[in-house]
């Protein structure tokens, strides 16, 4: 048990620290250097020399995309769930109902954290000439955002990340980070986020609900919650 609340402690502080860097330097300093070589270093490729490219980050920010990147970890946990007997099945039925209650939760948690800022495409614009791929394409895809903090895509990405190394283990994390990589991408390339909405700030903040709750019998206690109320017609073909 003291070994579980020095972990939780551990991983309230990097997520308070993240945070906390992130509140005194999202203007200036530290992580807005980093901020801003990124969004210069993509947004240089986005000029429309690069038609393959620039088509690329326009489709992979419309919002269908979307649910693309749902059914990348829908199909990864399907992998986990078919190799499991009956009663594991459904406990897995469970456990993604009680991702989703927690992604849900958690995205409204992250709206009382006290930063707000416009996305790159909307802070630079007004001093320097920058490419906006919804103009450049005419298509109908995200590359701003008047708030921009922290990124709730890349969040509900972790979320899952952090539920499959709970209950599947390290080899199952490290395929569903290759997710958050992949499908949070695109948002930072195509400046609708900066890398540290989604690298601190959705990063930190899963970090201090989640730790509170994986690394607590209370998740457990939840699954088996809801294996108590799911209807058991929904088990038959499990």
């Amino acid at each position: 048990m003291t070994k579980r609340i020095t972990q939780i402690l551990c991983w309230n502080l990097f997520g308070i620290l993240l945070l906390s860097s992130q509140y005194y330097s999202y203007r200036d300093g530290f992580w807005f250097d980093i901020d801003s070589t990124i969004f210069h270093f993509f947004n240089h490729f986005l000029d429309g020399s690069h038609k393959t490219f620039l088509y690329l980050i326009a489709v992979t920010n419309h919002r269908i995309f979307d649910v693309i990147s749902f059914v990348a970890m829908a199909l990864l946990y399907y992998l986990y769930f078919r190799r499991e007997n009956k009663d594991e099945k459904q406990k897995m039925i469970a456990l993604g109902l009680m991702m989703l209650m927690m992604a849900v939760l958690i995205k409204q948690w992250g709206r009382f954290i006290p930063i707000a800022h416009e996305s790159p495409t909307l802070y630079f614009e007004p001093f320097e000439s920058i490419n906006r791929i919804s103009k450049l394409t005419h298509f109908g895809t995200k590359d701003a955002s008047g708030d921009s903090f922290p990124g709730d895509h890349g969040m509900m990405l972790m979320i899952f990340a952090a539920f499959m190394w709970r209950y599947f283990g390290l080899k199952a994390f490290i395929q569903s980070a290759i997710i958050v990589i992949v499908f949070s991408a695109p948002r930072i390339i195509a400046g609708a986020h900066w890398f540290t909405d989604v690298y601190v700030g959705s990063l930190a903040i899963t970090s201090i609900v989640l730790s509170w709750f994986l690394l607590t019998p209370a998740s457990d206690y939840l699954v088996h919650c809801l294996l108590r109320l799911i209807p058991k017609r929904f088990f038959k073909t499990s």
